[in-house]
């Protein structure tokens, strides 16, 4: 039971690291020693310390000897020299003598190596405690450490009867100020947020994230096969300031130089009959660096998005209240005419935002 409670601290800190660590993995750690927490650390910003050789320094900040102790770390300790030393050889010197680990590391450069290097030396190693939390932690990680493809979250807000705008188009506000919030929230966790240009026409939106405590805003990518994203619109005003990508089918060398001049990457790409080709995309961007995105369009981009298969989850805010009409649905295109065709979600969690209702889904291909 105690092994339990230090690994759930382990994960309450590894969350802080959230939006902070991208490329890296969220983790968190904790050493006890003698029946309580002498130090604790997670891995706060990519580039800096991990999570173990914080939760070291912590230790020796506070005047705390970890020989003989144990440490509870939600990933297998790095066993490799990447932007920091290996996470084993800090826990080897360090004299711990017991290492629970929540789950192994999908990265190839670890996958086992981390706990057996450990075991070599003398050490206790335990694998698996609270081993599917630890690893919902790093779903993102998981995904893109191993296809090198962004994982891709669809969110939209729609009424209970599934609109998302009135009869004469307008969509803001569908839902209240917490979930909005919420999605803030997504922002500031996921390295990207992609949107289509009817969304830049309809809302001339920012795409920022608005959190006083947010790390960086998330690169904007804007889904635009012939480059009608207007040059006075606030994504291509404030492109020299937060980075932003135009995924475009349109060749147009004078068209294609006025959006650089004003900072905006031009990525040209093969088109699709509905559009750019989404798979393409995710590879490029996958390529740059992005290891996450947030689509946040409307019903034809997350259709074109579904069709393509790129989406990992859905979330869904449902507000209380109700629109009528045929006004436009969250997911367009052709649909589906067999219904046995029809997407499955696997939902993995609900909660509440003020009076919306927000449901998480997993996406079942």
């Amino acid at each position: 039971m105690e092994d339990i409670i230090y690994m759930q601290r382990a994960i309450f800190l590894a969350k802080k690291g959230a939006g902070f660590v991208n490329p890296n993995p969220m983790v968190g750690a904790v050493i006890v020693k003698d029946g309580r927490i002498i130090g604790e650390g997670y891995h706060k910003k990519y580039g800096q310390l991990h999570a173990e050789r914080n939760a070291l320094k912590d230790c020796k900040e506070k005047g705390n000897c970890p020989k003989g102790a144990t440490i509870y770390v939600t990933l297998e300790p790095c066993c490799h020299h990447g932007k920091t030393p290996p996470c084993t050889e800090a826990i080897i010197e360090s004299g711990i003598s017991r290492v629970v680990i929540g789950t192994l590391d999908v990265n190839p450069l670890v996958a086992g190596k981390g706990a057996k290097l450990l075991s070599e030396y003398g050490i206790k190693v335990e694998v698996g405690l609270l081993e599917k939390e630890c690893r919902n932690l790093n779903k993102v990680f998981n995904k893109y450490v191993s296809t090198k493809l962004p994982y891709v979250v669809m969110k939209y807000a729609m009424t209970a009867d599934g609109k998302i705008a009135t009869a004469s188009g307008e969509s803001r506000w569908i839902t209240g100020e917490a979930a909005r919030e919420n999605v803030h929230k997504l922002r500031k966790n996921l390295s990207g947020i992609m949107v289509g240009v009817n969304t830049v026409l309809a809302d001339n939106p920012m795409l920022n994230c608005r959190l006083e405590e947010s790390a960086n805003n998330p690169v904007r990518i804007i889904c635009d096969s012939y480059l009608r994203t207007p040059l006075d619109s606030n994504v291509v005003k404030t492109a020299g300031e937060i980075d932003t990508i135009i995924a475009t089918a349109c060749d147009d060398a004078k068209k294609v130089a006025e959006y650089e001049k004003r900072g905006c990457k031009i990525l040209l790409l093969p088109k699709k009959e509905s559009g750019i080709d989404l798979k393409i995309l995710m590879l490029e961007l996958g390529k740059m660096g992005i290891d996450s995105v947030l689509i946040e369009g409307g019903g034809t981009l997350n259709y074109s998005a579904l069709e393509s298969k790129i989406v990992d989850e859905i979330h869904i805010h449902v507000a209380p209240k109700i629109f009528g009409g045929s006004s436009k649905s969250p997911v367009e295109g052709t649909g589906i005419a067999d219904i046995t065709k029809a997407i499955r979600l696997n939902p993995i969690g609900t909660s509440w935002a003020g009076e919306d209702l927000i449901i998480e889904n997993e996406v079942v291909y």
